[in-house]
Order: structure tokens, then sequence, then C-alpha cells
């Protein structure tokens, strides 16, 4: 029998929206439904022909976009409302004339302080024990704890490392140094940037965006926790990164896990040092587009 090396996971209780359909409504209620339905259809139809004559793009997505006018016309405007508020709002990368892409992450419900500090404070609260099973890996060497790690998380909706002890070292050293810094994603036209900041064994990730709006309280997309129990007897911290699908995909969370890697825990980066030391020390002197194309190398070279 294999041994399960790993916790259970308690699951959390999710409240549930209950739709009701329009025929289950009374007989005012399900006429004054479908006058409404009426309306948002003419009103659909009407903008579908402008964005046909308007938008350079439209033939690209144009079966996407009858299937949702088709469907449901009253989300089809609610879409395009929300796009149109969008366009309005200041943000990094592309003007609304490059023409349709991903917009920049969502503005969510503050979850957890993130603020510039001095350095890493004292540990959480986070301690491997609540994952793994501790008296079941004492015997087992750091290669072969690398491997069960890795495979436990294949398939979650979270990515994960195993990091030699000197590298975490390093990361550390740098983290007291630099504790806030900010990393580009690549999106469908321009970049995305998220600010980084370092909380005890934590590292957490949000769209630069957000913390323009919300500081202090700008919700997290992505938490790193590094699991340090493991660095004395084995020299391995695992490292865990758990982040919001609402905002970033696995691909999109691995790609600031690399970057963070790179900048903060290789030596033979002397780029990603002045980087750093220029975003912290000389920021009048430091210029977004640098660690862009720092990621492009990183791309090319990967």
């Amino acid at each position: 029998m294999a041994l399960n090396w790993f916790r259970p996971v308690v699951a959390s209780s999710k409240k549930c929206l209950r739709v009701i359909h329009p025929t289950t409504l009374n007989g005012q209620h399900s006429a004054s439904f479908r006058t409404f339905r009426m309306t948002a259809r003419q009103r659909s139809e009407k903008v579908l022909e402008q964005l046909k004559e308007s938008n350079p793009y439209f033939d690209k997505y144009a079966k996407k976009i009858a299937t949702v006018q088709q469907s449901s016309p009253e989300e089809f405007l609610a879409r395009l409302d929300k796009v149109e508020k969008e366009k309005k709002k200041t943000k990094f990368g592309p003007s609304p004339a490059d023409g349709p892409a991903r917009d920049y992450s969502e503005l969510l419900n503050p979850k957890a302080p993130l603020s510039p500090g001095k350095g890493p404070p004292q540990p959480m609260d986070r301690k491997l024990g609540d994952v793994m099973k501790m008296e079941l890996i004492q015997d087992k060497t750091a290669e072969e704890i690398r491997a069960i790690w890795l495979q436990y998380h294949i398939g979650k909706e979270v990515i994960s490392a195993a990091i030699p002890g000197e590298q975490y070292d390093l990361m550390m050293e740098r983290a007291r140094k630099y504790p806030v810094f900010i990393l580009p994603v690549p999106r469908s036209q321009g970049y995305e940037f998220f600010l980084l900041q370092f909380f005890a064994n934590t590292v957490h990730f949000t769209p630069l965006i957000n913390y323009q709006v919300h500081k202090e309280n700008a919700p997290e997309c992505l938490n790193v926790t590094l699991y340090t129990e493991l660095r004395e007897s084995k020299a391995l911290v695992l490292m865990r990164g758990e982040y919001d699908p609402k905002v970033i995909n696995g691909q999109e969370a691995q790609c600031l896990a690399n970057q963070l890697q790179m900048y903060y825990s290789q030596r033979q980066n002397p780029t990603k040092l002045a980087q750093l030391e220029r975003f912290t020390h000389q920021p009048d002197q430091f210029k977004h587009m640098d660690v862009i194309e720092e990621l492009n190398n990183l791309k090319i070279g990967g």
C-alpha cells in the first residue's frame, strides 16, 4: 500500500447562487422579463452592427460574439459596457486603439495587506507539518523528498518547486535588501506588471494597478510560501504558490515564480541585481522596459 505523505485537505464550503428561470416567476414578472429580453436583443443587434463597422478585429471573434449575443443579449451588452468602462481607465500597456486584448486584472475586494517594508519580518505561522507528514520523510533523501513534493502538486491549481538551501539563503539575503520589486507578465498586447513583496516565509504578488488603487490593502493574486523546516537537515526548501485563477492562470503564475528565482537566487545575473538596486535605491533611473527586456531574454534563453 502506498504511503499517504500529505495531510488531508479540508474543503471549504461555498455559497451558491440559485438562478430562477423566468418561467417560474409570476405572470407580471415573466411578462416584464420577456419585454426586457426583447428590448435587449434589439439593442444587442444594433450594437453588433456597429462593431462590424468600427472594429477591425470583429471577423476574428465573430463566431464567439454571435453565440453570446444570440444566447444571452443581456450578458452581451453587459460585457460591452464593462469593456467601455475599462477603456476609460488609465492603465499600463497598449492604448484601447490597439485593438481587443485581455484587460488588466479586475479590482477585487481587499484581502491581505501589501505595503513596502524594510525587510522580511518574523516568520509567519505556515508550517510544513500542516501540509506534509514529517514523520514519514525523516529518513528520505533530499532528492526523494523533492520528487514526492513535485509529484503531489501535479494537476493542482498551484505551482511548486524544491529550492537548494544555498539558493534560498541568497534569496533571503537579497529579500532583506530588496523586499519589494515589480515583474512583468506577457499579455496578448503588451505586458502587465505585478508588484511582489517578501513577508517572512512568503512572497505576495498583486497586479500593480491594484496596488495603485488599494495601496496597502491590495488583494494578492499569488502567494508563494517557502517551507524552511528541511533547510538544515536536508539542505532543501520546499515552495508552493497558490494563485487566484480569476486573475492569473498557472502559466502566468509560473512565469512570475521563474522571474523571482532569476532575480533573487542566482549570482550569475549581475544585470538583474542592478535592476533590484535601481528600483530600491535609484527609482528615478529605473526603467520598466528593462525588466521586460530581461523577461524576453529569459524566454529566448529558455
